[in-house]
């Protein structure tokens, strides 16, 4: 039964939650962190609104190690057995992985199961990961433990060794193999980074690093490295965008050696050739935190920030389609879908990072809420 005070505060929770929904422009909804405007608006394109979902999701798979959180993870890959996961997280949001000792890099086979795992005290803020074709673990970490973002000391690492803002090269078994940038030193020379969001190597051992993710004062840009390390060339990338920064969130590669670039900031997927020369830019992907191709050219592109900002022209989730034309094919929302004054997500939600296994399972990692790592299944015809 129902006392007569619960009632009472369910009765107001009912009249609160319906004047929410009645006058969804009201200035309050910034007080916690949600946008004013019209959440049952869409712009969502009757194409899009089409597409087929025919994926079930497993939140279970992931077997994480007993005793540990999983934290904010932006990055995995699958390992070249075509089947094992890959991935690094955030070491559960505790004052970045240099204050504690667990190894944040890890590998799981195909049931889910943590084989092997490295790379403690070593990572600031992992962001991107990649796998090369010898199964080599490259990590693009995004931020510096002595500077701010604003580039300014960061006085709570006064004396501490310097650690970030750089990518790394590991062998499958853990061994540092090769260092790109300053540690810990912002910049938009040759040799250091306005903190790395993701990796990628060509066949002939090239690496490309898409450079700039919350820094505002530094140019976003595409940087490209010989297979020692040798800086070669950079092209900027917001220079003519409405959005100026959050334009190089993720990168891919197609089996024609073309670049993928995830323009979050401007809900755009940006193709270059290995030159910087701009090939295509697609609209019909949503608003990209991270792409990945398979084999096949199909192009994935998982939404994690989509909003009412947007007019919610796209929902959070998974477009999936092909890199070589363009053409979309389907799409997983999300489960949490766009925040709502109901709802109230803050900042970036659902899939940011996403790969898929040779069997065609899809795998999502979320940087918030924590401690998730999805599967997504072909469903039977």
């Amino acid at each position: 039964m129902v006392s007569r005070r619960a009632g009472l505060l369910l009765a107001v929770t009912c009249l609160v939650a319906t004047a929410a929904l009645a006058q969804p422009r009201r200035n309050e909804f910034n007080s916690t962190g949600v946008p004013p405007g019209d959440y049952g608006k869409t712009l969502r394109s009757a194409e899009d609104m089409a597409l087929p979902n025919n994926f079930e999701r497993d939140e279970t798979w992931l077997k994480f190690p007993k005793g540990r959180v999983l934290g904010a993870t932006s990055a995995l890959d699958i390992d070249r057995d075509g089947k094992s996961v890959w991935l690094v997280e955030r070491c559960a949001g505790v004052g970045g992985c240099t204050a504690v000792k667990t190894d944040p890099i890890m590998k799981f086979d195909a049931n889910g199961k943590l084989v092997r795992s490295f790379g403690a005290g070593l990572l600031v803020y992992p962001h991107g990961m990649w796998v090369d074709r010898d199964g080599n673990v490259w990590v693009a970490d995004t931020q510096s433990n002595i500077q701010r973002n604003d580039g300014t000391p960061n006085p709570a690492a006064a004396g501490a060794r310097p650690a970030g803002n750089r990518v790394l090269k590991f062998s499958p078994a853990g061994k540092l193999l090769l260092q790109l940038g300053t540690t810990g030193q912002y910049g938009a020379d040759d040799s250091r980074f306005n903190q790395p969001s993701d990796v990628i190597t060509a066949p002939n051992g090239d690496i490309f690093v898409a450079d700039g993710h919350e820094l505002t004062n530094l140019p976003p840009r595409i940087m490209k490295f010989d297979k020692t390390g040798k800086f070669l060339k950079a092209w900027d990338l917001c220079s003519k965008s409405v959005v100026p920064f959050d334009c190089s969130h993720s990168l891919a590669m197609d089996s024609r050696g073309r670049i993928f670039v995830a323009d979050r900031g401007n809900s755009l997927v940006l193709v270059y050739d290995q030159d910087g020369k701009r090939l295509a830019e697609w609209k019909q992907f949503g608003k990209p935190s991270g792409l990945y191709i398979d084999k096949n050219d199909v192009l994935y592109a998982g939404d994690s920030v989509s909003s009412v900002q947007e007019g919610n022209a796209f929902i959070r989730g998974v477009h999936i389609g092909s890199a070589r034309t363009g053409a979309v094919t389907g799409f997983i929302p999300d489960v949490l879908g766009n925040p709502t004054p109901w709802f109230p997500l803050k900042g970036t939600t659902g899939p940011e990072g996403v790969v898929a296994d040779a069997q065609g399972n899809i795998f999502v990692s979320q940087v918030a809420p924590f401690g998730q790592v999805a599967r997504y299944r072909r469903t039977p015809h």
